[in-house]
């Protein structure tokens, strides 16, 4: 496949978000326990309203990652003069994990689009070991890279991310 029809890219998520990166690590994430969630899939705010069970192939339980979910089109996709809007940070979180077990840093802010398609991205780092990783004062105005770079966490090992827009009546029906 070629680097540029890649979904990361296609939606925008390498380029915006982070550089390009070569993925070594799996990643999955399920909302509601068993939904699992695709590159680009749209979801109603009302699924992804608690937080999401993670799962990471890593291959070795000595090795930690961070995780975090940022929306870059806050406060929406035409002025994003928020972004990077941080929706959760969770470090030391052990390979070979089947859940999002670690230490949360900044806990899972319900995603709540108000206006356009919102892009919620999934950026995992490996750790250096055992590290502290230096949680934002804020969550608005978040640079995914600056974080990586603050905390000498390097390129992503994997990336995920889903679409979501305001919920309407009539699309709960």
């Amino acid at each position: 496949m070629l680097r540029s029809l890649h979904p990361l890219t296609l939606g925008r998520v390498v380029g915006e978000v982070v550089d390009d990166f070569i993925p070594s690590v799996r990643m999955n994430v399920f909302y509601n326990s068993t939904m699992q969630v695709c590159n680009g899939q749209e979801l109603m705010p009302s699924a992804i309203a608690t937080s999401p069970r993670v799962e990471i192939g890593g291959k070795d339980m000595r090795i930690f990652y961070t995780l975090v979910m940022t929306d870059p089109d806050a406060p929406g996709p035409s002025d994003p003069y928020l972004k990077e809007h941080l929706h959760w940070l969770v470090t030391d979180i052990p390979g070979t994990t089947d859940d999002s077990f670690g230490k949360e840093m900044v806990e899972y802010e319900t995603p709540k689009p108000i206006i356009g398609i919102h892009r919620y991205a999934f950026i995992l780092f490996r750790q250096k070991g055992r590290q502290t990783v230096q949680a934002p004062a804020s969550r608005d105005h978040f640079s995914t890279r600056m974080f990586a770079e603050a905390n000498d966490l390097g390129l992503p090992v994997a990336a995920l991310y889903i679409n979501a827009q305001r919920e309407t009546a009539s699309r709960r029906r």
